[in-house]
């Protein structure tokens, strides 16, 4: 007997992410355009990931000013060097996924296949019941440090 499709959830977070999904699908429907997609938006987390980890470890260093209001002045030592020590892991993660996305970068596609990218992309992003949209959400709402 088949199983019945499961319904998309429609929690915030979910339809933000669906909209995101088939949105990236559409405007990126080529191997060519999901690696350059891909690439870029590893390298704009690790900008602002490393900078924001440098003014945590400048502030750090320095004392609040008199009555300056300062986002480290209101956490703790030991809070302070959790967050650094958090900021350090997610660039070493990025870094990790970067060298895997170089890897990717080495596969060219013959135009036939890119053009079967396309097609699967027109197919793919309008489907609310995508299996792998489906995995995703059930994997996003086992993430406990998300908020409901």
């Amino acid at each position: 007997m088949p199983v019945p499709p499961e319904e998309p959830c429609q929690c915030a977070d979910c339809q933000r992410f669906y909209r995101a999904h088939d949105r990236l699908i559409r405007e990126n429907p080529t191997l060519r355009q999901q690696q350059e997609m891909s690439w870029a938006a590893i390298q704009s987390f690790r900008t602002l990931a490393g900078r924001v980890l440098e003014e945590l470890q400048k502030k750090q260093g320095d004392q609040p000013r008199n009555g300056e209001s300062d986002a480290t002045a209101t956490l703790g030592d030991d809070d302070a060097e959790r967050m650094v020590a958090e900021l350090e892991n997610i660039n070493a993660h990025l870094f990790s996924i970067e060298v895997l996305l170089e890897r990717v970068f080495d596969v060219k596609l013959p135009e036939q296949v890119e053009d079967t990218f396309k097609e699967v992309a027109g197919e793919l992003a309008p489907d609310p019941l995508n299996p792998d949209r489906l995995r995703l959400n059930r994997l996003l709402h086992q993430t406990p440090d998300l908020p409901n």
